[in-house]
């Protein structure tokens, strides 16, 4: 087991952001991962997957652990499903092409989200009107203070909008050390009724969509208008769309009749904070070398050397933008260290 010491994180990190790490581990293995929580290098871990979803403001004192166990088994289950068993490590888009060339439905809709398949369910991705509650099943996690595995529901795991067990009340307590998700080998469920697929698909002559066709679309359109990290450093979507009451929809509605919203519930309504950012005239906006994303409202970027600290003044000016002027708090879906 070799721990490294003072470890840059800088190609940990999608945004690109230079800090370093006090102790520093890749764990291949679900026995190394037990090894190292068992050590006395450091009281405190820090547990990095892809490192798409965060935004180190500071060098981390403690003993950083990168997952890096990969692995996937296949288990048919009938003649409509196959159950796939995923370890935390695999690459989360390589993972919905795998499946597309095997013709499994129902994660081609979120193709091209970056990070790993581990931290996907923490985040509950999801995309063009698909998350990945739709289709796990479960999760096997190592108690961090014990280190026996346990298995979770899809239930037990709490998901809600970017939100789960593993954000809230169970977090620092367990590793998500693979996954399960159930997904379809013939009758699939074509999802193009969210964003731009419809009219990217039709764009492209295809009005019988198969799921490779689906995430195609997908690909075409996140690539015309989201930056690649490793040409650009970013991390994917900064904030939440905000949720409001439908008293605080008719309000907004009212002052805003053409922005676009997206009813979640008898009294919610969804705004796409892309939209708001935008609107707010922030789109293409930079400070130094922090900025907002010329194509993408909703990406904030590293253009060269921004640190951490100067990616967070933006986001806080950003929120007092919009804020000032729609009276809407956007928060940020990106874990802030």
């Amino acid at each position: 087991m070799i721990i490294e010491e003072h470890k840059s994180l800088k190609d940990y990190n999608t945004f690109g952001i230079d800090v370093n790490a006090r102790y520093f581990i890749s764990v291949t293995s679900i026995s190394q991962l037990r090894e190292v929580l068992n050590s006395d290098v450091h009281k405190t871990h820090l547990l990095l997957g892809g490192g798409s979803n965060i935004l180190f403001t500071k060098d981390v004192d403690a003993l950083v652990i990168h997952m890096d166990i990969k692995g996937i088994k296949e288990e048919v289950l009938d003649d409509n499903h196959v159950l796939l068993h995923i370890n935390a490590g695999e690459n989360w888009h390589n993972l919905v092409r795998y499946c597309v060339d095997k013709n499994y439905g129902g994660i081609e809709n979120l193709s091209l989200i970056p990070g790993n398949a581990g931290t996907a369910p923490i985040q509950n991705i999801g995309a063009y009107g698909v998350e990945i509650k739709d289709v796990l099943v479960g999760c096997t996690v190592m108690d961090i203070a014990t280190g026996e595995l346990k298995e979770l529901t899809a239930k037990e795991c709490e998901f809600g909008y970017r939100d789960s067990i593993f954000k809230n009340k169970a977090k620092g307590k367990y590793i998500i050390v693979s996954i399960e998700l159930k997904l379809t080998r013939k009758e699939h469920h074509i999802r193009t009724d969210y964003g731009a697929i419809q009219n990217e698909l039709e764009s492209a002559n295809c009005f019988t969509p198969t799921i490779r066709d689906v995430s195609d679309a997908v690909i075409r359109i996140r690539q015309s208008k989201l930056p690649n990290p490793k040409e650009l450093g970013n991390g994917g979507s900064f904030f939440k769309n905000p949720v409001i009451s439908a008293k605080e929809f008719d309000v907004f509605h009212n002052a805003h009749p053409n922005a676009p919203y997206y009813k979640v519930g008898e009294k919610e309504y969804k705004i796409p904070a892309g939209w708001l950012i935008d609107n707010a005239g922030l789109k293409g906006y930079r400070k130094g070398d922090a900025g907002v994303h010329k194509k993408q409202a909703l990406v904030l970027v590293n253009y060269n050397a921004a640190s951490g600290k100067d990616i967070i003044q933006l986001a806080y000016y950003i929120q007092e933008k919009v804020a000032d002027k729609y009276g809407i708090t956007i928060v940020p879906e990106i874990n802030i260290l």
